[in-house]
C-alpha cells in the first residue's frame, strides 16, 4: 500500500462521502495534520476563499511549496448553496490538478448568537449541514456571548462534531471588563468547557487582539501557555496584509494555525472592474462588512470575471501564497506530514 492510500484511509467518514469513493484527493482533518507537524516550528495555513477563481492559484501554491494548505468558506451558511458551490469548486480544481498534498476544509467563522429555544434547533440543524457537506473543521465565533452562554450553546452545537470526531475552533468569548485580556475571556470558556465534556481543538484569537502594528508577544505567550494547559492549540485569525511579516513570530510564539485573508482579498476585489468594485464598496458601508469579506458572500451576484482576470486571480493569488506558506514554515511540509501519517496511521 502506498503512502497516499495509507493517508487517504484516514480522511474524515464525512469527507469521504462528499468527495465520493474515486477522490484520491487526501483531505485530512487539521488535528492529523498537527499531529503529523508536532515538534516543528510552523502553523497551519487557512486561507479564506473570497473569490472561487483564486483556488486553482492557492492550490498550485500548495504544490510547489509542497505544503498542507486549508481553505475556508467563511459564510457557510450564507444560503443554502454556499456550501456546494464551494466544495464544488475545491473538489473540480483539485482534481484537475490531481492535487496530492494535505488539504483540510474550513467551514466559518459562523457567527452564534445566545437562541431563543426554537432557535436552538435552527442552530443545531446548520451545523449538523456542514458536517454532512464534508467540512473537516468547524470554526464558531462566540465573541457576542459571555463565557458561561458560550459554552452552554456550545455544547448544545457540537454534538455532530464530538460524533463524528471532528475537530471544533472557538473564538474568544466577549469581554467580561474593557481592559479584559485574551487569557482573561479565554480561561473561564476553557473551564466551562472542560467541566461540560466539550473537547475543542483550536482557540481563535484576533490579530488586533496582540496589537495592530507591534505584536505583543508577551501576551500572546500567556494565551499559548494557558491553551496548551487545557490540550487546545492557538489560532491566530484576521491577519491583513501589513501584518505579513509577523507571521514567522506567531509561529515562534506557539501559534498552531493562522488565518490569513489579507493580500488575497485585496487581488480578489481587483479582479472585477470598476463598476463591480463600486457595487461591493455600496453594500459594504450600507452593512458594515469589509468590502473584502463581503466579496465572498456575493461574489454570484456580480458580473462573471472575464477569462483573462480569472487567470491573473490565480496567478496573482499562487504567488501571495507561496510568501505565505515559506513564512508560516510549512515549505516542505506536504509529503513529510503524509509520510508520518502514514508510518504511524494506527496510532
Amino acid at each position: 500500500m502506498s503512502v497516499l492510500d495509507k493517508v487517504l484511509a484516514l480522511r474524515p467518514a464525512n469527507a469521504v462521502a462528499r468527495l465520493g469513493p474515486g477522490s484520491r484527493l487526501p483531505l485530512l482533518s487539521p488535528s492529523e495534520l498537527l499531529r503529523a507537524l508536532e515538534g516543528t516550528p510552523a502553523a497551519l495555513p487557512c486561507i479564506p476563499v473570497r473569490a472561487k477563481a483564486s483556488v486553482p492559484g492557492l492550490l498550485a501554491a500548495a504544490r510547489a511549496e509542497d505544503s498542507v494548505l486549508g481553505l475556508a468558506c467563511s459564510h457557510p451558511l450564507a444560503d443554502r448553496g454556499a456550501t456546494e458551490r464551494f466544495l464544488a469548486t475545491v473538489k473540480a480544481a483539485a482534481s484537475e490538478a490531481e492535487h496530492s498534498r494535505p488539504l483540510f476544509l474550513q467551514a466559518g467563522p459562523v457567527r452564534v448568537a445566545k437562541p431563543k429555544p426554537e432557535g436552538l434547533a435552527v442552530q443545531q440543524e446548520a451545523i449538523h449541514r456542514l458536517v454532512d457537506d464534508g467540512f473537516s473543521l468547524v470554526s464558531l465565533d462566540v465573541s457576542k456571548l459571555d463565557a458561561a452562554s458560550a459554552v452552554e450553546v456550545v455544547r448544545s452545537l457540537s454534538a455532530p462534531l464530538r460524533e463524528r470526531e471532528l475537530p471544533l475552533e472557538l473564538s474568544l468569548p466577549a469581554p467580561t471588563r474593557e481592559w479584559s485580556t485574551p487569557t482573561d475571556m479565554a480561561r473561564p470558556l476553557l473551564e466551562g468547557l472542560r467541566k461540560g465534556g466539550v473537547p475543542v481543538r483550536f482557540l481563535r484569537a484576533p490579530a488586533g487582539a496582540f496589537g495592530e502594528e507591534d505584536l505583543d508577544v508577551g501576551l500572546l505567550h500567556l494565551l499559548v501557555e494557558l491553551a496548551t494547559e487545557f490540550g487546545v492549540s492557538v489560532t491566530v485569525a484576521d491577519v491583513g496584509e501589513r501584518s505579513l511579516r509577523s507571521l514567522p513570530t506567531l509561529v515562534a510564539a506557539g501559534v498552531r494555525k493562522v488565518d490569513c485573508a489579507g493580500p488575497f482579498e485585496r487581488l480578489a476585489l481587483a479582479a472585477w472592474p470598476e463598476e463591480a468594485r463600486g457595487v461591493v464598496a455600496q453594500k459594504a458601508e450600507a452593512t458594515g462588512v469589509p468590502p473584502g469579506e463581503l466579496l465572498g458572500l456575493i461574489e454570484e451576484q456580480l458580473p462573471a470575471l472575464e477569462p483573462a482576470a480569472r487567470e491573473k486571480l490565480e496567478a496573482l493569488s499562487f504567488t501571495e501564497a507561496t510568501e505565505v506558506l515559506s513564512l508560516l514554515g510549512v515549505s516542505k511540509s506536504g509529503w513529510r506530514s503524509m509520510v508520518w501519517l502514514a508510518e504511524h496511521q494506527g496510532d
